[in-house]
């Protein structure tokens, strides 16, 4: 039986090992300072079926994970629902939203762009608005909010009671949104983890388990990448089952 590859270890000042299989399936060991190797590989070695199991996960998400081909009739998400693109000829605006994405021909090398931006905008709008309604639900009160580009870190809250929350979480449902939100807004007073945040998350989330759980088998959807050869010619929409299809 083949040994599993570690791809990194991390050691710091920390009492556990912690086991990571990243999006692109590596293997990354967090552990003690004065831990052995060999007790490492060990545990590994014990953790061999868990492992496997996660490394096949990723593996499978990244084959899902079809690459942005901005052409027409191809699906993007927003709050969690898929709308199309329709590719035109004349607009008022190179891109442009109403039941679905409206892109001019003559932008299609700057589609990602227009997307991002377009995105981003309504990010800020949308969210900042539910930072809104909840801070007065709570009543508390934050510094700043501000949209940021994180791939993976959904939101944060720094010492200085300013939230950030990624762009990308647009793309999810309102309730996806609305969590994040929360999970942030608590971090106001409990700053970390402990039982006490979690248990104050869950009085005005009560589902906070099921949509971290979403987070973390749908967050990797939630990218815009393109290929170098844009499809100008109509093509079937490529739809993903997760998300409910806007007609």
């Amino acid at each position: 039986m083949a040994p599993i590859k570690i791809d990194k270890i991390v050691r710091s000042g920390r009492r556990t090992l912690g086991l990571e299989v990243t999006r692109d399936a590596r293997l990354i060991v967090r552990a003690p300072l004065r831990i052995s190797l060999g007790d490492i590989e060990k545990i590994v070695f014990e953790k061999r079926a868990w492992i496997e199991n996660k490394q096949k996960i990723a593996r499978e998400k990244r084959l899902k994970s079809a690459p942005v081909r901005f052409a027409d009739r191809e699906e993007f998400l927003y709050l969690g629902e898929s709308f199309p693109l329709l590719i035109v000829e004349n607009a008022d605006t190179s891109l442009s939203f109403n039941k679905g994405f409206w892109l001019m021909r003559k932008y299609l090398p700057s589609a990602k762009k227009l997307f991002i931006n377009w995105y981003r905008k309504e990010a800020y709008r949308k969210i900042k608005e539910r930072v809104g309604l909840y801070s007065d639900l709570m009543r508390l009160k934050y510094s700043k909010f501000g949209i940021s580009n994180a791939r993976r870190r959904w939101g944060s809250c720094n010492s200085k009671g300013n939230i950030h929350i990624s762009w990308r979480l647009i793309m999810a449902p309102l309730r996806i949104i609305d969590y994040v939100v929360v999970h942030e807004l608590v971090h106001l007073t409990e700053k970390n983890h402990s039982k006490k945040f979690w248990n104050r998350l869950g009085i005005i989330r009560p589902d906070y388990k099921k949509s971290r759980r979403w987070l973390k088998e749908n967050g990797h959807l939630f990218v815009i990448e393109r290929q170098d050869v844009f499809e100008s010619k109509s093509s079937p929409p490529i739809r993903n089952p997760i998300f409910r299809r806007v007609r």
